[in-house]
């Protein structure tokens, strides 16, 4: 008897260490931290994201990142769609492009980069857009958001894109802004941090007009030239809701810190590999317009945004303009 009471005693205490140590192991593996792919292009859409790489870098949070940078957005949406990556950092319009082509696979959860796009002079004579009548405007971008805005605005003053003004998109923004650089052409359309490249190089380039202030004179509360963004895999963002959640609170601060510490912020840049110069990137930080809206403000301003973009071609927003399901938002 005393036998068979010593098996039981001890059959129990090891059921009893068994369901400890499930237990323990359940809750380990609830504690894990999560680990994020995210990817962000090489200019202003990524640079509000660098604290959050060196904080990684540094292991000062509770979650996992793995940042990759990517220097074309076509290479980046092929890794979006594949789902390679769980976030990224993408213009706009390819944002409303790949939630088309995929049947919804991803969500916009928020607008990072407003307008970068300004036109420079050599010389004195661009004081308003009526002043770009009759002028060659050299531009890069054919087909793509920089064209559009060049045309919107220039239409909504008046001036016929076709008629009034000859518009040259023979080159890439970097080309573009060398011969800004050496004076070969007094008027061009470029974005930063382009713009702020040829100013670097030539003190006689001034910023005549800033696009997105002359957007916002025709436009009012319809639209904001609103030109990159973070997306989220649908599916990631399902399953870790409260990680990603957190994942946005971070990245505002990120993106706070970057404006209010543009000289910290720029060798940040750099050392990721989001612009080639740390000097580079603290003069053009503030010209950038680095800002963090979540969903529910990003869709007041691109549903007036794509809605344009739309009637100029429909393709550029991926061939409709995306649904209520695109933003990120609290049901």
């Amino acid at each position: 008897m005393n036998r068979l009471f010593k098996f039981t005693v001890v059959g129990l205490i090891i059921i009893l260490l068994l369901i400890a140590f499930v237990g323990c192991a359940s809750n380990n593996t609830q504690s894990e931290p999560v680990t994020m792919k995210v990817a962000t292009l090489k200019g202003p859409t990524g640079m509000g994201m660098v604290k959050l790489m060196e904080d990684n870098e540094k292991n000062e949070g509770d979650i996992n990142y793995e940042f990759i940078v990517s220097g074309a957005p076509d290479e980046l949406a092929g890794k979006v769609i594949k789902g390679e990556v769980d976030i990224a950092a993408l213009p706009t319009n390819l944002a409303s492009v790949i939630y088309n082509k995929t049947q919804g696979q991803i969500k916009l959860a928020a607008i990072n980069t407003m307008g970068v796009l300004y036109i420079l002079e050599n010389g004195n004579e661009i004081n308003s857009i009526a002043d770009l009548k009759g002028k060659k405007i050299y531009a890069s971008g054919k087909g793509a958001t920089p064209d559009y805005v060049l045309r919107y605005i220039l239409k909504k003053n008046g001036i016929d894109p076709e008629k009034d003004v000859e518009i040259d998109f023979s080159m890439q923004h970097a080309d573009l802004s060398a011969m800004v650089t050496a004076g070969d052409a007094e008027i061009a359309l470029l974005p930063q941090p382009h713009a702020t490249i040829a100013q670097m190089k030539n003190k006689d380039v001034r910023i005549a007009l800033d696009m997105t202030e002359e957007w916002d004179k025709i436009s009012g509360d319809e639209s904001k030239l609103a030109m990159g963004c973070i997306v989220v895999q649908k599916e990631f963002a399902e399953k870790n809701k409260e990680a990603f959640d957190k994942f946005l609170e971070k990245y505002k601060a990120s993106v706070n810190w970057v404006n209010s510490n543009q000289a910290d912020a720029g060798a940040l840049v750099e050392k990721y590999g989001i612009l080639p110069k740390a000097k580079l990137a603290e003069k053009a930080i503030p010209k950038c317009n680095i800002v963090f809206m979540d969903a529910k403000e990003s869709k007041n301003i691109l549903d007036g945004f794509y809605k344009i973009l739309f009637d100029f071609n429909p393709k550029s927003v991926g061939g409709k303009l995306p649904d209520e399901e695109f933003y990120y938002m609290e049901k």
